[in-house]
């Protein structure tokens, strides 16, 4: 009987982050990455989504390994909270183990997971894997592929990656390792879809260094820059491009803190002598000699732009004297928050520069060309497109068979299916896993689902109307009393409430003439009257909730 590996995504498939994606051969699992998704409009409160690993949960007793490819939140984000259910050993480079550790602090987790640190270059055995670690480039340093060594053959998992040919570090993506590991042999790849629509190469990240010193040179204000706190080397420009002109630098907001804490420990960060202050210090020089890195480069309501902007910040109160410069771009669906930022910044008489026109931001993920590359070094038999929505799936598999990729020899997997792989064939199976996404709020995760997120939507759009009902004796006491949150003002809706009462008075006497003591069918039958009589007049429905005292 031919051997046969299981490849089951359980995240980043159909979808932009909450990467997750199992490996089991021969009776063991590996699992690669572990990450969190940003929450849908519609999902109220809730502050994150992380991928549902039930399927782990059940065959804990098999795994052998959580491998991470780079500190980004949609491959690290879900750790703390899958951890918590499955503990397994972590696999990453010494940046990733860095930001790690500081999640598994925050969730007092650290002294109860084991964090191993591996280099790239270096090989882990685990079970009946062997995982090898690849250096790639992307928007974080210690990015790394997996060439995962079986006795079926060599898997290429990319993780997120592209082709700088001048990065910031001065070490560029390991093709040859790709190259040779094509020559040997691949028999599957799994790759990153999220730029597979943009043609030609990215950007390298040395552009926006450029940029900074042109802006930075010869600017008489304050200049505040906010990027994503991971990326290490957007940092770093900025710090180079201050200490150039002589200026100094702070920075606010608890992510980016704690990243430029870990990045410099551990060396991946080099500040320039008596360049980086503390935000108190900062505020005694003049204007022009200073620089301030922040968080909230997604218009974040907690973050230290946003509250800069909405004057909430302690220690930092912008105008005139200062130029924004916003150096990333939008994650889809935080356009507006951004935009909100953007126009209070303006009515401050802010100076922000934000134009796409200015490269300010390039992109750590591989356009079309690059993932040509990957695909002509490697020369796999098989081929499967990760982290993306369909559009970007289905393009990627447009991408490999124009590079004479065998159709039958492709996959597309939804999260929970199972993808089945020998050293001949490749299918998705019929059976499927259970898969989806687990909401975080506050400390509860997986308690909110969708009956509660069905009511916060209710709540939302069009309130409540509470009827309070006290009874004595099978007869109500008094007349009942309506409140209503997020309706309508009751001042200015006088005939309307009294409508409202007659409606629940009447519903419930027709009931407590019939049937006495049945408080259920009572609720029931106030709520039907008081939904109906509101939806036929105010073409609304919000949510009604009869409370009945018995006195």
């Amino acid at each position: 009987m031919a051997e046969k590996m299981k490849i089951i995504p359980l995240g980043g498939l159909n979808e932009v982050g909450k990467n997750m994606t199992v490996y089991e051969h021969g009776g063991d699992i590996i699992v690669v990455d572990c990450g969190m998704g940003f929450p849908d409009g519609d999902m109220y409160g809730i502050d994150c989504v992380i991928p549902d690993v039930t399927y782990l949960i059940k065959n804990k007793s098999h795994i052998r390994g959580l491998f991470i490819t780079h500190g980004h939140e949609d491959h690290i984000g879900a750790i703390p909270y899958v951890l918590r259910q499955v503990n397994m050993p972590v696999y990453c480079t010494r940046l990733t183990a860095g930001l790690i550790k500081l999640k598994l602090e925050e969730h007092g987790l650290l002294k109860q997971v084991k964090l191993i640190t591996v280099e790239a270059g270096e090989m882990v055995r685990v079970g009946k894997f062997y995982v090898e670690f690849i250096h790639v480039n992307h928007s974080i340093a210690d990015s790394v592929a997996f060439a995962i060594h079986t006795t079926m053959g060599v898997i290429i998992h990319t993780g997120d990656f592209k082709i700088d040919t001048t990065p910031i570090d001065g070490e560029i993506i390991d093709l040859g390792r790709f190259g040779e590991l094509g020559k040997e042999g691949v028999l599957a790849l799994l790759a990153d879809s999220t730029n597979v629509e943009r043609p030609g190469y990215t950007m390298s990240e040395r552009i926006v260094g450029r940029t900074f010193d042109r802006l930075f040179n010869g600017c008489k204000r304050r200049i505040i820059v906010t990027t994503f706190a991971s990326n290490v080397h957007r940092i770093q420009q900025v710090i180079d491009a201050a200490a150039a002109c002589g200026r100094k630098v702070a920075v606010t907001g608890r992510s980016m803190e704690n990243v430029m804490k870990v990045a410099t420990e551990l060396g991946y960060m080099k500040l320039p002598r008596n360049t980086v202050v503390d935000i108190n210090k900062i505020k005694s020089l003049p204007l022009e000699q200073q620089v301030i890195i922040t968080t909230g480069s997604q218009g974040e309501e907690m973050s230290a732009l946003y509250r800069m902007a909405f004057s909430q910040h302690r220690q930092i109160d912008v105008g005139p004297g200062d130029r924004v410069i916003i150096s990333a771009s939008a994650i889809p669906g935080n356009e507006k928050t951004i935009g909100r930022v953007i126009n209070e910044l303006f009515r401050k008489d802010v100076e922000v520069i934000y134009d796409r026109s200015d490269p300010l931001h390039v992109s750590g993920h591989a356009c079309q060309e690059e993932l040509k590359i990957i695909h002509a070094l490697t020369r796999p038999r098989f081929f499967v497109p990760l982290h993306g929505e369909q559009k970007m799936l289905r393009r990627h598999i447009a991408l490999a068979q124009e590079m004479g990729m065998d159709p039958k020899n492709i996959a597309l997997a939804d999260i929970g299916n199972v993808i089945e792989l020998t050293t001949k064939n490749i299918k998705v199976a019929e059976n499927t896993v259970p898969s989806g996404s687990v909401l975080v709020d506050g400390s509860g995760v997986g308690d909110v689902g969708a009956v509660v997120l069905r009511d916060r939507k209710i709540l939302a759009e069009d309130g409540m109307v509470v009827v309070i009902l006290n009874i004595r004796n099978d007869q109500l006491l008094h007349e009942p009393e309506i409140i209503t949150r997020g309706f309508i003002y009751v001042k200015e809706s006088e005939d309307l409430m009294r409508e409202l009462t007659e409606v629940a008075s009447s519903a419930a006497m027709a009931v407590i003439d019939k049937r006495g003591r049945d408080l259920g069918e009572l609720r029931g039958a106030v709520k039907s009257a008081v939904s109906g009589y509101l939806f036929k007049h105010t073409k609304r429905s919000p949510m009604v909730i009869p409370v009945v005292n018995r006195i």
